[in-house]
């Protein structure tokens, strides 16, 4: 059970590290094509960072919730209270330092400028989705249980979604970026001063749109879920006889390889009619990222379980151990010392290669923040 728990850790760390580097550069105009998100369809390297931290979330459910005979009162307590700390947090990141660094208008007041500000919030966020998602998927988990049950789950949520997204898409298309349902839904809920504004269309007119909006939930459960039912291939597997070949631990990595390749060969065909695509959490997309999420378990697993490699996989597996300290030292650290007038790209944004550098160094900063809190055996958890 040790060396299971240790790949997971080496898989979010893998993925804690990427996402320093992809969100970290020297210049947001120098990066390498791999470190960008892909325009709108599509699905770059970069775009795999964050189904992978909601796979391990589903995955780390399997263990945590392993305790539990079934959706009780006590499991309900626990889902909501770490899906509300988890999404307050995110909110708070959001909002850090916590007060505008500069001002929408000088001739105002702070407390005008102040109010201003908070009535430019985001409300959504990657920490959001996270949160969201676990709630949803960790309840049908325990309330179906079964993996039967939980694949018959994943394909009705995604069905719904994509049916929605189908029924009330625009003439210019369900799956784009004027024409899906997803962002209205959010901007009626919330107000388009509080949803993402990063998105342009053809005409480079700014189109206010939440990849990680309400909607998209159901299809980020759907990740979860996945991340639950390989989690538990490998629980079933250390609670049955070993002698047995698919419960040893070279046939629990054949399984999951298996699992990865129909998942990727699912979401490649399903792309035909439905785009790849990470802003809208496209059910082809679920298939796709969580394929490529159980192939990296998969090749952890084989050279952790089977092979007994630990070593050379401690940076990541330290940096895995605590994946909220670093997503929030990421967002402070950003957000520091960016009213303080430090810009990486005067420095470290020449080229690709310096805007790179910036980035690993960043992420070198990270780790040692993680080494301190591995040697000190601190783990932050909600």
């Amino acid at each position: 059970m040790k060396k299971r728990y240790i790949s997971l850790d080496v898989l979010r760390g893998i993925t804690v590290a990427f996402m320093c580097v992809v969100n970290n550069p020297g210049s947001w105009t120098r990066i390498f094509s791999p470190l960008r998100h892909a325009h709108w369809d599509g699905c770059t390297p970069t775009d795999l960072v964050y189904p992978f931290f909601i796979f391990c979330s589903g995955c780390a459910m399997a263990f945590s919730f392993s305790k539990f005979e079934g959706f009780s009162r006590q499991a309900a307590g626990k889902i909501l209270k770490r899906g509300a700390a988890i999404f307050l947090v995110g909110l708070l990141c959001n909002m850090y330092p916590f007060f505008p660094t500069t001002l929408h208008d000088t001739s105002a007041s702070f407390g005008q400028n102040y109010l201003y500000w908070l009535q430019h919030q985001r409300i959504f966020g990657v920490l959001q989705r996270i949160a969201l998602s676990y709630v949803l998927g960790g309840t049908i988990a325990l309330w179906l249980r079964r993996p039967g049950r939980i694949i018959c789950a994943i394909g009705a949520l995604m069905a719904v979604y994509t049916g929605i997204l189908l029924a009330f898409g625009s003439a210019s298309g369900p799956f784009t970026l004027e024409g899906n349902i997803s962002g209205k839904i959010d901007i009626a809920l919330v107000g388009e001063n509080h949803v993402y504004h990063g998105y342009c269309n053809s005409a480079g007119e700014v189109v206010p749109f939440d990849p990680e909006g309400l909607l998209g939930t159901l299809t980020g459960a759907c990740t979860a879920l996945l991340g639950y039912l390989i989690g538990g291939v490998i629980i079933r597997s250390s609670r049955r006889p070993q002698r047995v070949a698919y419960n040893a631990p070279v046939g629990v990595v054949a399984r999951i390889f298996t699992y990865a390749c129909i998942s990727l060969a699912l979401g490649k065909i399903l792309s035909i009619w439905i785009p790849i695509n990470k802003s809208l959490w496209s059910a082809s997309y679920v298939l796709y990222a969580g394929g490529w999420a159980m192939l990296l378990l998969a090749f952890l697993a084989f050279w952790i379980d089977v092979r007994g490699v630990e070593k050379p996989f401690t940076p990541f597996r330290i940096m895995g151990m605590n994946p909220l300290v670093a997503f929030v030292m990421s967002a402070v650290l950003v957000g520091t010392w960016g009213p303080l007038g430090f810009e990486p790209s005067d420095y470290f944004g020449a080229n690709e290669f310096t805007s790179l550098l910036w980035a690993l160094i960043f992420t070198f900063i990270i780790f040692a923040i993680s080494w301190v809190l591995y040697k000190r055996k601190i783990v932050v958890k909600v």
